[in-house]
Parts: structure tokens; C-alpha cells; sequence
């Protein structure tokens, strides 16, 4: 018996049992949707994380508290806090002539309020480079100035979205007084829309002088009188000059921090593209493990199709008997048997690969700003996958009918 019959031999089992049929390709069917839903998800997450954090500025590095120990994220080992006296080491041309701008921030979470108006959002306390850092502007008013941040001035500029609620009116905001954790705020500026997702809204934000956010909103001094500071980005004058900066930024930040010479580094000094690499391999490390749970689903689907292919062959014992009794061999047997479980399965992977990318369609469609991408590797690898599932738990079922003995199986009633 050649392919094309044990083909047409295998539709028409299952025609003959439609709903059983159809019952037994559920599981693939589920499996294999949700594996390129959850795929194409991740990978939409992945970009619009990698996409904003691109889009925080040009040729920046990043200054974090404490050195990684083994196994852990930059910033994230042993901390010893970032200073003013560090933000100030690394602002001198003379230490570090390779940088344009050099940006301080301290944030935390605070509640904005204004009349009846009230949201929680973050409070980032700056300096005025913080623009240039940032490429990030206002569209009204002004920003701060290195005068307001000396005097710690209760001055405020507003990120569009924190705009949109409290002022859902559109009133101009310029000059409005505003609250934070209960302390009075001038608004002097409104910044333009940077854009962002449910995941990091960076509109979602209100900008005060450094000096204002460590002394009367979040007290930031520390037990040796130096104020600390949460992370300092620094902007280089071209990319070309980045591990000269490294360097120099290196020097002054050990001399600043009195490291001695044997010591190792308290501080964590990262690039852009380190940044955004990190960033990629912790998201694609997030869309794998994502995979891998909705593959679960294509096993039990797998375990449903041997169920069924070995009730198929209980069913088709006088059948089995009869074509073995007229000469049938073993192996026609067992790859008509396998046949059926690979198609049966096959059908399955295609019935939930026009389902997954109609799942990952609406779910683009419902998002503003994740699109959820279908990378055809993981489409052809569902569908390999699903013929694989088909091929692996039909072989039991057909080995089983494949050594049948034919006067057993004609005698079964």
C-alpha cells in the first residue's frame, strides 16, 4: 500500500468519525494557538521595550549603585549609593572631557493632586541637562534652571499624561499651583509626549529640581550629610568616544567615592547598547518560557491522539485481521496507523496556527502600541512540532496493531 492510499484511507477514517475526530485535535489545536499567541506577544513586548528604552536619548551611558554579583542584573549586587558628589565629579569637563550633558535623578512614587483632581505617578527630581540627556523638551512654559535647583524651588513641569489628569478640561496648566504629597507646586512647564505603553509610560511623570526631591519631598540625605541619588545618565560627545568616557568617567567616580587603589568598583557604568541587549535577552528569555508553557498543551493534545488511535485500533482488530490474513505486511499496517495520527495531528496544527495568528491579530488590534509579531520560525517550528507530537504517540498504538495475530484478530468480536 503506497502514500496516497494510506492518505485517503486516513481522511476517510475521520470522516467517518467526525466529532471523535475533531474532540482528539482539540488539545492541538489549543496548543498550537497558544503557543503563537504567546510567542508573538512576547515578541510585541520585547520590541516596545527595547524601542522605548532606545528612544530615552542618543549615545548615553548609564551610572547605577553597586557592582553585579554573579547571576544578578547590573544595580542590582551589593549597593552603595550614588551621591551628589558623584553627579558633580562626572559634571566637571576637566575630570571627564568626553561628556556633552550629565543628569542626576532621584524619583519615588508620589500622589498629584489638584482640586478634585488626584493621581499617583512618579516624582523625578533633576537637573535642568536633564532635557538634553533626555532630547526631551517642553511644549509649554519653561524647564527648571540651575537656580531653582540651588533653592530648592517648588516649581514643577508636567508630563502629558499627568496633564491629562489632573487638567481634563484643557486648562492651560502654566502657573497652576498643584499638589505633592500635600506640598504645594508651581507648574511652570509642560513637557511634549515621548510616548510609551501600559509597561512604562514615560508622559506619566513629574519633573522638580533635584534639590527640591531630596529635601522636602523624599529626604534623601544620608548619615554622613552627602544626598544620594537613585541613577546619573551621562551623554557623550559622539559614539566613537565611549570608552574614553568609560574611562574617565571610571576615575573620577573612584577618586569621588574614595575607592583605594586594590578595591573593586562600587558602581555599575553601562552603555546603551549594553542596556538594550539585557534588556532583549531578559524578554526573549520571558517569550521562551512563554513557548514552552503553552507547548504543554501540544503533549496532553499528543496523549489524546494515542487514546484515541488505540481505540481506533481495538475498533479495526477483524479489519487488521482480514488484510493481514490476505497478505498485508507489518509495515503497511503500521504506517497506515501512523499516517492517520501525523494528519489527524497536522490538521490540528493547522486549525491552531489560523486561530493563533487570529489571536495575536486582535490582540495588536486592542493595543495601541503592542503589536504582537508572528515570526514565521515559530509558525513552521508549531506545525513541525504538531506533525511530531502526531508521529511520536502514534507509534505505539501503531506497532500495536502492526503485531496483531491474524487469527486473534479475525476471531475478535
Amino acid at each position: 500500500m503506497n502514500l496516497t492510499e494510506n492518505i485517503r484511507l486516513a481522511f476517510a477514517s475521520l470522516v467517518a468519525n467526525k466529532l471523535r475526530a475533531a474532540l482528539t485535535m482539540l488539545g492541538i489545536i489549543i496548543g498550537v494557538a497558544a503557543v503563537i499567541t504567546l510567542v508573538s506577544v512576547g515578541q510585541g513586548v520585547q520590541a516596545v521595550v527595547i524601542s522605548e528604552f532606545e528612544g530615552l536619548g542618543n549615545n548615553l551611558l548609564f551610572v547605577l549603585p553597586g557592582r553585579p554579583e554573579a547571576n544578578q542584573l547590573p544595580g542590582f549586587g551589593a549597593r552603595v549609593d550614588l551621591t551628589n558628589d558623584d553627579y558633580r565629579a562626572l559634571a566637571d569637563p576637566l575630570n571627564v572631557p568626553d561628556l556633552v550633558r550629565v543628569a542626576p535623578m532621584y524619583g519615588r512614587a508620589a500622589v498629584i493632586s489638584r482640586g478634585g483632581e488626584e493621581a499617583r505617578t512618579t516624582v523625578t527630581g533633576t537637573t535642568p541637562d536633564y532635557t538634553g540627556v533626555r532630547d526631551f523638551y517642553p511644549v509649554l512654559g519653561d524647564f527648571f534652571t540651575d537656580q531653582d535647583v540651588a533653592s530648592a524651588a517648588r516649581v514643577a513641569v508636567l508630563g502629558q499624561s499627568v496633564y491629562e489628569k489632573l487638567f481634563p478640561d484643557g486648562e492651560l496648566p502654566i502657573g497652576q499651583t498643584i499638589r505633592i504629597n500635600n506640598v504645594n507646586f508651581r507648574v511652570i512647564g509642560l513637557m511634549e509626549e515621548k510616548g510609551g505603553s501600559g509597561f512604562n509610560d514615560q508622559d506619566d511623570v513629574v519633573l522638580v529640581p533635584l534639590n527640591t526631591a531630596q529635601r522636602r519631598l523624599f529626604p534623601a540625605r544620608r548619615p554622613d550629610g552627602k544626598y544620594r541619588v537613585d541613577e546619573i545618565m551621562a551623554q557623550l560627545i559622539s559614539e566613537e568616544r565611549q570608552d574614553a568616557a568609560i574611562v574617565g568617567m571610571t576615575l573620577a567616580l573612584r577618586q569621588s567615592r574614595g575607592i583605594e587603589y586594590r578595591d573593586e568598583d562600587d558602581f555599575t557604568i553601562l552603555s546603551q547598547a549594553e542596556v538594550v541587549g539585557a534588556l532583549g535577552q531578559i524578554t526573549g528569555v520571558l517569550t521562551t518560557f512563554l513557548g514552552v508553557i503553552a507547548g504543554i498543551s501540544l503533549l496532553v493534545g499528543g496523549i489524546g491522539i494515542m487514546n484515541i488511535m488505540l481505540v481506533s485500533v481495538t475498533e479495526r482488530t477483524r479489519e487488521i485481521g482480514l488484510r493481514k490474513a490476505v497478505g498485508a505486511r507489518r509495515s503497511a499496517i503500521l504506517w497506515q496507523f501512523l499516517t492517520e495520527a501525523v494528519i489527524l495531528s497536522s490538521i490540528g496544527g493547522i486549525i491552531g496556527l489560523a486561530l493563533g495568528v487570529a489571536g495575536a491579530w486582535l490582540i495588536s488590534s486592542l493595543s495601541d502600541t503592542l503589536q504582537a509579531t508572528v515570526a514565521w520560525d515559530s509558525v513552521v517550528l508549531a506545525i513541525l512540532f504538531s506533525a511530531a507530537v502526531g508521529l511520536f504517540f502514534g507509534i505505539y498504538p501503531a506497532r500495536r496493531a502492526a503485531g496483531l495475530n491474524p487469527i486473534d484478530a479475525l476471531r475478535y468480536e
